[in-house]
């Protein structure tokens, strides 16, 4: 099977493409490139190639010869789409159904779906877990997005077009490709630079939470079930233990990095709290578990920082966090008003062309 992988360069798709390959199939990348200042540390992963094209840009020719896409490639998170709600619906809610609408056109014959369990926003106050078949609820351009994804997505589903969903909870683990603004990276981070957390709040929040390489593992297996298993499905990605209160991430990863400092503030003004309930993919797809805890996840990134003797300043670095990547972008006149980026050399070789 052939995949076409959206976001390959990203914080998920660094692992993913690794993943896939490993698991035997045949993938070829695309990302626009905006994290690629953002490599942390080097593997021995072997990557697929990568073509850098804006996904607004992709063209039927594109998709010849594709099994299956695998779509990630989105402005992940909730700031980002605060930051630019235009660019945001542009890309991941517009961008996203003409690259499903063009995938079918091809004669593709499945796409997988990266949505998010943001899309519970305030839930129910963390209460009984909420299976896939609770009532949506996004407080954010980035979870509004999903939602509409996901509604229009399915409209294209047919005998011939396996549309799946998976609905992943909130990611952590090692990437090359890092991400210091996802809450347990950010944690440990701190915890390894600073050998400090100060909350700002009493971390009272729900989050669940999922291993990057469990994602990984609940994609292969959606490509490889049978078509009638996951057609129209929606599925929430994490497992019922590893749903968390805030406060209980930040003890983790404290007693992971000792002599690490933990304190807690007033409650805060997050009204995104949900629990999730993660049995559906089980029942749906054969193997899967979650392989990687939270305690397991807070070591694997203190193995990390030791081996590359993390700094302050690297953790700081605006490639890691994905607002701050995209701000710089901008203000650094890389990327126009629509997140394009700009050719900004050839200009100057014009002109010295011209000159000569």
């Amino acid at each position: 099977m052939r995949i076409l992988l959206t976001g390959s360069d990203g914080y998920i798709g660094a692992r993913m493409g690794p993943y896939l390959l490993s698991a035997g199939y045949d993938v070829r990348g695309v990302d626009a490139g905006y994290y690629r200042a953002g490599w942390l540390y080097n593997d021995a992963e072997r990557r697929p190639e990568t073509v850098t094209r804006d996904i607004r840009d992709l063209q039927l020719e594109d998709f010849q010869g594709i099994d299956a896409v695998v779509h990630l490639a989105e402005l992940s998170n909730d700031p980002l789409g605060a930051h630019d709600r235009e660019n945001t619906y542009d890309i991941n809610f517009k961008g996203t159904v003409r690259l499903a609408l063009l995938a079918k056109k091809a004669g593709v014959k499945r796409f997988v779906y990266a949505s998010s369990c943001s899309v519970y926003g305030r839930g129910n106050g963390g209460g009984a877990p909420l299976d896939e078949t609770a009532p949506v609820d996004p407080l954010t351009a980035y979870a509004e997005c999903k939602v509409l994804s996901e509604r229009s997505l399915l409209d294209l589903a047919d005998s011939d077009f396996t549309v799946t969903f998976l609905r992943n909870a909130t990611a952590f683990g090692a990437s090359p490709r890092m991400r210091f603004d996802i809450v347990l990276n950010n944690l440990a981070g701190l915890a390894w630079t600073r050998r400090e957390i100060a909350m700002t709040s009493d971390g009272s929040p729900w989050r669940p939470l999922v291993h990057v390489l469990d994602i990984c593992k609940a994609f292969a297996l959606t490509l490889k079930a049978d078509a009638d298993r996951v057609q129209g499905q929606v599925f929430n990605v994490g497992a019922n233990h590893q749903n968390y209160r805030v406060r209980d991430i930040a003890n983790i990863v404290a007693a992971e990095f000792r002599g690490c400092a933990l304190s807690f503030g007033e409650p805060g003004q997050d009204n995104r709290s949900y629990r999730v309930a993660f049995d559906r993919i089980r029942q749906h797809l054969d193997g899967f578990e979650c392989d990687h805890s939270a305690e397991y996840g807070a070591a694997e990134l203190r193995a990390v920082f030791e081996h590359i003797g993390l700094t302050g300043e690297q953790f700081n670095a605006a490639a890691f966090t994905r607002l701050s990547a995209l701000k710089q972008l901008q203000q650094s006149g890389q990327i126009d008003e629509r997140f394009y980026f700009r050719d900004i050399a050839r200009p100057l070789q014009l002109r010295r062309t011209a000159a000569a």
